[in-house]
C-alpha cells in the first residue's frame, strides 16, 4: 500500500513541470509593425502633447500639427504608437515630424523615440501612419 502512495505521489508530481511560453515566429500577429489606426481623443492627444513638450527647448511656444495614432501590439506588449509634427520655434514652416508610443498597460506612460530624425518618417510609414509631406513655407 506504501509503495503505492509512493507511485501515485510521484506520478502526479511529474505534470508539475513548468512549460517554457511558446516562441511566436516572426510573422506572427503579435509581431506585426503595422498598426490598427485610432482616432486620437482628447485624453490621448493630452498624454501625446506633455510627452513631446518635455523634450523641447521652447515647450510653451510648441504647436502641434497632424498627428496620427494606431495600435499593435509588439514582442507581447499592447502599445499605441503616435506620430506627428510639433514647431516650438514658433515659425511657420519650421515643424519637426516625431514620433513616440505609449503603453496603456503600464498607466499610459508615454515614451518620446525620435524628433526631427531622419528615420521619423520612414519608421512611421512602414507602421502604416504615412505623415503628410509639410509643404515648404514661402
Amino acid at each position: 500500500m506504501r509503495k503505492t502512495v509512493y507511485l501515485l505521489s510521484a506520478a502526479s508530481l511529474c505534470g508539475c513541470m513548468a512549460a517554457a511560453p511558446p516562441v511566436e515566429p516572426i510573422g506572427s500577429p503579435s509581431s506585426n509593425p503595422l498598426v490598427d489606426p485610432v482616432p486620437i481623443s482628447l485624453a490621448l492627444e493630452e498624454i501625446i502633447t506633455a510627452g513631446v513638450r518635455q523634450h523641447l527647448k521652447n515647450p510653451i511656444a510648441a504647436k502641434f500639427g497632424t498627428m496620427l495614432a494606431g495600435e499593435r501590439s509588439l514582442n507581447g506588449r499592447h502599445e499605441i504608437m503616435v506620430c506627428g509634427y510639433v514647431d516650438d520655434r514658433g515659425s511657420p514652416g519650421r515643424s519637426e515630424a516625431f514620433t513616440g508610443q505609449i503603453y496603456p498597460d503600464g498607466g499610459n506612460s508615454f515614451e518620446l523615440v525620435a524628433i526631427n530624425d531622419a528615420s521619423v518618417n520612414s519608421a512611421c510609414k512602414a507602421a502604416g501612419l504615412a505623415l503628410p509631406e509639410l509643404k515648404p513655407s514661402s
